[in-house]
């Protein structure tokens, strides 16, 4: 791939991570007044920040690479994003929580795949600023991993939408390490 072809690829998904942002935005906003727990409330409203904070960001990165956002797309995420927000009170509990995993799943990728381009366009920080998205897309992801777990739908919805599958338990040690032993 050549410069021109990084930068193509680079701005494609800033487009596409600007205005998804904006769709996990309203729909992260609805999620947080649908739900009944006090914490999960606070833990939500707060991953809406997040989601706000990181589509202005990709917005300074769009600008900075002349690229401007799409109106069309912008639009469809809007409604998208306005329709996931009414969801949340007709669904129930699970289904916004374990869509919003699976969604936070694709944006961490996303924004690791937009630090690639960025290394090989020389934009040093920009990849540093799309690691650290990459990463706060994780930890979201991984909350909601955690409160999807044991639900009786997970078998189903990870069958037919291949996300949610319980983490391995941390080893203790290393493989093929001897164990210490206590005097």
């Amino acid at each position: 791939m050549d410069a021109v072809e990084h930068r193509k690829a680079l701005i494609h998904i800033l487009h596409m991570a600007y205005s998804g942002e904006l769709a996990a935005a309203y729909a992260y906003a609805g999620h947080w007044r649908s739900v009944r727990d006090p914490q999960q409330k606070k833990d939500i409203h707060k991953i809406e920040t997040d989601e706000w904070t990181h589509r202005a960001l990709v917005g300074q990165m769009l600008d900075q690479l002349d690229g401007k956002p799409q109106c069309w797309r912008e639009f469809m995420m809007s409604c998208i994003g306005l329709s996931a927000f009414i969801g949340c009170f007709l669904t129930g509990w699970f289904l916004p929580m374990y869509f919003a995993g699976r969604l936070e799943n694709a944006n961490t990728q996303e924004y690791f795949v937009a630090a690639q381009h960025a290394e090989q366009l020389g934009l040093l920080e920009m990849k540093e600023q799309l690691l650290e998205l990459s990463e706060v897309e994780l930890s979201h992801e991984d909350y909601f991993h955690r409160i999807v777990q044991g639900h009786m739908l997970l078998p189903l919805m990870i069958r037919y939408f291949n996300w949610g599958h319980p983490q391995p338990e941390p080893l203790l040690q290393p493989p093929n390490q001897p164990s210490s032993s206590l005097p």
